[in-house]
This record gives C-alpha cells, sequence and structure tokens, in this order.
C-alpha cells in the first residue's frame, strides 16, 4: 500500500474512532501507523541518498568549472606569449602546413574614463530591487511594513 493510501486509510479510521471505541479499531490504527512510519522511514532514507548524489554532483561541477577556468587562464597566457613573441620577431603572420597564426586588431571597444561625464541618455535605467533580508529582519522586530506579511511555512527535516 502507498504512503498516501495509508494517510487516508489512517485518518479516515480517525474519525471513525471518535464515535466508536473497540479494540479492533485501535489495533487497526497501530498496525497502520506502524506501516506509515516504515513507509515514512523509507522515504527518508530516499530523500538522504539523492541528497548525497546531489552533494556531490554540485562538488564534481565545482571542480571541473575550476578546472576549466584554469584550463581557459592558460589558453589566454599562451596567446598572450605568443602575440607578445610573434611582436618582438616582427612577424605579423605565420603560416604552416597544418595552422595559421596572424596577429589581428579586435572590434572596437569602448573604454570609460569617467562615468559621471557620460550624457543620461547613454544611461540604462535598472529596475528597483526589494530588499528581502532588511524587510525580514526588521518583521521579526515588530515593525509593520505596508504591503509586505510575515509568513511561516512548513518543510520536512530529516536528522
Amino acid at each position: 500500500m502507498k504512503l498516501y493510501e495509508l494517510a487516508q486509510n489512517y485518518a479516515h479510521l480517525m474519525e471513525m474512532a471518535e464515535e466508536m471505541e473497540s479494540d479492533a479499531l485501535v489495533d487497526t490504527l497501530q498496525s497502520l501507523e506502524d506501516a506509515i512510519e516504515e513507509k515514512v522511514e523509507n522515504i527518508a532514507k530516499l530523500i538522504r541518498n539523492l541528497e548525497a548524489d546531489a552533494k556531490i554532483i554540485k562538488e564534481e561541477e565545482q571542480r571541473l568549472a575550476e578546472r576549466r577556468r584554469a584550463i581557459e587562464a592558460k589558453v589566454e597566457r599562451l596567446k598572450t606569449y605568443l602575440q607578445e613573441q610573434l611582436e618582438v620577431a616582427g612577424l605579423q603572420k605565420v603560416k604552416r602546413p597544418t595552422i595559421t597564426v596572424a596577429i589581428q586588431n579586435n572590434p572596437p571597444s569602448v573604454e570609460i574614463a569617467d562615468e559621471k561625464l557620460i550624457p543620461s541618455k547613454f544611461m540604462i535605467p535598472q529596475p528597483a530591487k526589494v530588499d528581502k533580508k532588511s524587510i525580514l529582519d526588521r518583521l521579526k522586530n515588530g515593525e509593520v511594513i505596508p504591503g509586505v506579511t510575515l509568513k511561516q511555512t512548513k518543510g520536512v527535516r530529516i536528522r
């Protein structure tokens, strides 16, 4: 039987228990409670295993991201080294049977010297962002803030 079926049956029997008391009903309730507890334990163990898998994957993602950044940095260092040495040698292009290396101009880019001097028509307005952490702190201290309420939710904790 599935957990939701056990829970529904237990709730239904609890309603009946208010109307009548019998040893059979109490025994049935106890066996349903035991079955629910076993299902809950098994689901909680599955959750722990999945959380452990997710943690391992996240750590591996971080490790791979660090490795990618290191490789990208090495590529940039090698490109800079290659450009510097070609410039020292006075070469703009090296053509070989398998590869061609050339120094070329990059696309133009904007360099900001003093942002304060730039006319406002070139500024992009940013939408206002709500500081939820500050609001939470103030609500916890009893302050009333229009348009905001303190919400308390429930969640499952597995220890």
